[in-house]
């Protein structure tokens, strides 16, 4: 028999269903796998008994011929910044040590009411804040990718989702949860191999989910292929009434109506995602995309999206600036790390538990943030910032009466040695060059692989749609797959 994890989400879906195996021999199978994968620290925390206790009740399901829910047997991975009750969640930040919730996020309790199983919490970058991956207070994440040109340092996983990416990419599980902020979810699928998808902004419900920027954080699947990507979006997504933002709309059946043929579609081709520096074998690869989509059908038009420029400077006013505030509820009183030195009052508590809690990436951006909110400086940046946003959103609706979808770059390079950027924030935040557009517009957006580069490490194309079109980046992600047959996986030296 093919090893169990092997299988993705609908191969054991499906399998479980017809009686090929039973949903307790694969969480056995993944969670052995875990247990045997510690060198790449993609799991904070293990959960076996839960990955288990689904699988029994699925096979108890099963047996008295009652009808299987969507994930029944299906285990997957946790980032750690959804709530999970009685699990440790710790957003991988120090300042969270010891904390336990009382409470379920709305995206994981619609994950285990779909009837999957967690493996365990997945590490990731402190508060979602970086993209490779070394801001975990936890220890980084390493890639399962080693290159292949004699090069053999350890690479990132992407971030903030690098956990996520290299357990699934590992095949430590057929899925995981990811977050995306400004490319959290893409990035780092992109990096290792797999796909992920970041939905329209409002789609998943934000309840429970440790915040970031409020108004850019999104949930989204990432697993090995566009069809897993779909079946788990549908039990992630819907509405709820405790998240302010949630779109109160019915959750379409994505896996249903995917298609690979783009007849009638067309496919928009933005001039200005054509970065300087950008290695030929991402600009050859992009083009491979262009030729795949034509020959689904799709018609290539060039689109113009003239702010695209100024993204990155305004994504990083308005996510530090939104960090900066909801990060001010971690002081030390009601949960969580608390330094308290002998003698000091309130204040000196305060300091000192944000100056041991809170990272050096976590520490530049609420600073960052703070500044820019700060008076005189609120209109001349904060302001300004958000301006460039409904521009950059305006570009997008504009492109939409020339296109149905845009396709794109995912990043601007392979994925990099750890500790190559990271001194150099800058250089670390150009990794979201092309992500970070879409995000401050609310858009679905997602990532496929489309090829090896040269070092034979994975390079990913991303796909962004129309507001509420998940179905149409599905289905563009669908044709790309199919025509790029990207087989290639992580060599298991771990």
């Amino acid at each position: 028999m093919t090893d169990l994890t092997d299988l993705g989400i609908a191969a054991i879906r499906d399998g479980v269903r017809a009686g090929d195996f039973s949903a307790r021999e694969v969480a056995t199978a993944f969670n052995a796998r875990v247990a045997g994968a510690k060198t790449l620290n993609a799991f904070l925390v293990e959960t076996p008994e839960h990955a288990l206790a689904a699988a029994d009740e699925a096979d108890r399901a099963r047996a008295a011929g009652e009808a299987p829910k969507p994930l029944a047997g299906v285990p997957i991975g946790m980032k750690d910044l959804f709530c999970t009750n009685g699990v440790a969640t710790t957003a991988a930040s120090e300042i969270l040590a010891g904390f336990v919730p009382p409470y379920e996020s709305t995206v994981s309790q619609n994950l285990w009411d779909a009837g999957a199983g967690m493996l365990g919490k997945l590490n990731m970058d402190q508060f979602a804040m970086g993209s490779s991956n070394e801001t975990s207070a936890f220890g980084n994440v390493i890639s399962p990718w080693r290159r292949k040109d004699g090069g053999n340092a350890p690479l990132a996983p992407g971030g903030s989702s690098g956990g996520s990416s290299a357990a699934v990419a590992a095949r430590l599980c057929p899925g995981a949860t990811g977050t995306d902020t400004g490319g959290s979810i893409r990035q780092p699928a992109a990096f290792t191999g797999i796909s992920g998808i970041k939905p329209t902004y409002g789609r998943c419900s934000r309840w429970g989910t440790i915040a970031f920027a409020s108004s850019l954080d999104q949930a989204g699947p990432m697993a090995r292929d566009v069809r897993d990507c779909a079946i788990m979006l549908e039990a992630m997504a819907g509405f709820d009434a405790k998240d302010a933002t949630s779109l109160q709309l019915d959750v379409p059946r994505w896996e249903a109506r995917l298609s690979s043929d783009l007849k009638g579609k067309r496919v928009g081709i933005p001039k200005e995602y054509r970065v300087d520096g950008m290695p030929a074998e991402i600009e050859t690869l992009w083009q491979q995309g262009v030729d795949w989509l034509r020959d689904a059908g799709a018609e290539i038009v060039e689109v113009s999206l003239p702010h695209t420029r100024y993204a990155l400077p305004a994504y990083y006013i308005i996510a530090p600036a939104e960090a900066s505030s909801n990060l001010a509820r971690y002081d030390g009183v009601r949960y969580g790390l608390r330094d308290l030195p002998e003698g000091a009052g309130l204040q000196d508590m305060y300091a000192a538990t944000r100056a041991d809690g809170f990272g050096a990436e976590v520490k530049r951006r609420i600073m960052i943030g703070t500044y820019v909110l700060s008076a005189g400086f609120y209109d001349a940046y904060y302001t300004q910032a958000q301006k460039v946003r409904t521009l950059i959103a305006r570009d997008f609706e504009q492109a939409w009466e020339r296109c149905d979808v845009l396709l794109t770059p995912t990043a601007p390079s392979a994925a990099f040695a750890l500790g190559e950027k990271s001194a150099d924030p800058i250089a670390m935040y150009l990794n979201d060059v092309f992500t970070v557009p879409s995000s401050l517009a609310g858009l679905p957006a997602m990532s496929v692989p489309g090829g090896l580069d040269g070092a034979g490490l994975p390079l990913g194309l991303q796909i962004i749609g129309k507001p509420l079109d998940e179905q149409g980046v599905l289905n563009a992600g669908l044709a790309i797959e199919e025509r790029a047959g990207f087989a290639a996986r992580p060599e298991g030296w771990w």
